[in-house]
């Protein structure tokens, strides 16, 4: 089993146990082993891991326009559904937190799909049915050419607090290239407006290596992304899945040496300005790592709410019916939900959070690291800790690592 990251298209919680995703793909040949090493956060600049959080994962499956590199459950041809499936999802939502204590839910993320494509009222009204614990954090994905002031004072409004806006590139050719409609000037207005609802937490996802793609662009998108002052940057090289319009078109295909050069140069700029690598994928200001996502990577526990939504359970993992059509109708006709599940055993169950815990900053105990791949860490306190290279070869460090007989992450 290898590892990967959330999808730069979504942040769906993953089935087995993440879906396949870059940079954790072994480049052809990484940066020079001898550059900097880049600096990851601290152990103690992370927040501690939420093992006993409750996350909630809200899946909203309809685009306007579906990107070529998309292979998840989205749809820019059901627009017809939104009000229905919003209702189904309201139902679902009352249905789960009837049962439920005050103030469980510590984390929420709303992701798709496009959320900021339905209407700003109906997403409020679901976050708004859910026991939110104090300072629990509440995020929601955003295309920077559906925001508005009005929209995002609405989402403000229940409790939201923190957008993640799915900007991608701020270079005009690569944006087309990519099949996406809005333009750099969308993404500056759809700051304006987030923060003048009074949201301050903002992420900004970036993907490196599309087709027409130069370093001159991509430090271009860095430096432009970086003039907007976020507090968080995700930034995902651009993957061939099957099935996508992007996997029919060889020409396209990204390059192995071309991403993990743009890597480099993310990582030194990202860090430069102040946002600390914390996971391979993620760079944060101090105090501002997605507390959602973490979950995630410490194996804890969270509710899938929408249609192919996941959901990690007592150790179980189970996900929801794949369409929006087939959602709608298990919840208004009282038909199974759920769609398949699937429990590790301890020694697997141990292996993942092994291979988890690795692309964190905080790493894993250092004897669990073979030898052959020592020169992709640094240990120190008796951690291990991915360097700048070891980060480009993720997989590589991660079907390797042995776990401790007995031992934890």
């Amino acid at each position: 089993m290898t590892t990967s990251v959330p999808s730069p298209a979504s942040s769906t919680p993953p089935s087995t146990p993440l879906p396949p995703d870059s940079p954790t793909s072994d480049f052809a040949s990484g940066p020079d082993p001898d550059s900097s090493r880049g600096r990851q956060a601290e152990a103690g600049d992370l927040p501690t891991p939420p093992t006993a959080g409750f996350g909630v994962y809200i899946h909203i499956p309809f685009c306007s326009r579906r990107c070529d590199y998309c292979a998840f459950a989205t749809w820019d041809d059901r627009g017809e559904l939104i009000s229905s499936y919003m209702a189904a999802l309201k139902s679902q939502t009352r249905s789960h937190v009837a049962g439920w204590e005050e103030d469980r839910v510590t984390s929420v993320f709303v992701g798709g799909g496009t959320p900021s494509l339905v209407p700003a009222r109906d997403l409020a009204e679901v976050i708004s049915l859910l026991p939110l614990a104090p300072g629990a954090e509440v995020s929601v994905e955003c295309n920077p050419d559906d925001v508005t002031v009005e929209s995002m004072r609405i989402l403000a409004g229940a409790g939201v607090e923190r957008i993640s806006l799915g900007v991608q590139s701020m270079v005009d050719h690569v944006l087309v290239g990519l099949g996406r409609s809005h333009t750099p000037e969308n993404v500056a207005s759809a700051v304006a407006a987030v923060r003048a609802a009074g949201i301050e937490r903002l992420n900004l996802d970036l993907i490196y290596g599309g087709a027409g793609e130069t370093p001159a662009d991509w430090n271009e998108t860095l430096v432009r992304a970086l003039a907007l002052e976020p507090s968080h940057v995700s930034a995902y090289a651009l993957t061939v899945e099957a099935g996508t319009p992007l996997a029919s078109d060889p020409a396209r295909h990204p390059d192995d040496d071309d991403q993990a050069d743009k890597y480099v140069m993310a990582d030194e700029m990202l860090t430069g300005a102040g946002l600390a690598n914390y996971e391979v994928s993620n760079w944060a200001r101090p105090g501002e790592q997605c507390r959602h996502n973490l979950l995630y990577w410490v194996q804890g526990e969270y509710l899938g709410l929408g249609c192919a939504a996941h959901s990690h359970i007592d150790g179980r993992r189970f996900w929801s019916v794949r369409t929006p059509e087939r959602f709608i109708a298990a919840v208004t006709e009282g038909g199974e939900l759920e769609a398949g599940s699937e429990t590790l055993d301890e020694e697997a169950r141990e292996l993942e959070r092994l291979q988890l815990a690795l692309r964190l900053a905080t790493g894993v105990p250092a004897e669990t690291v073979p030898v052959e791949v020592r020169h992709l860490v640094d240990v120190e306190g008796g951690r291990a800790v991915l360097t700048r290279e070891g980060r480009l070869m993720a997989n590589e460090v991660a079907v390797r690592l042995v776990p401790r007989s007995g031992g934890t992450s």
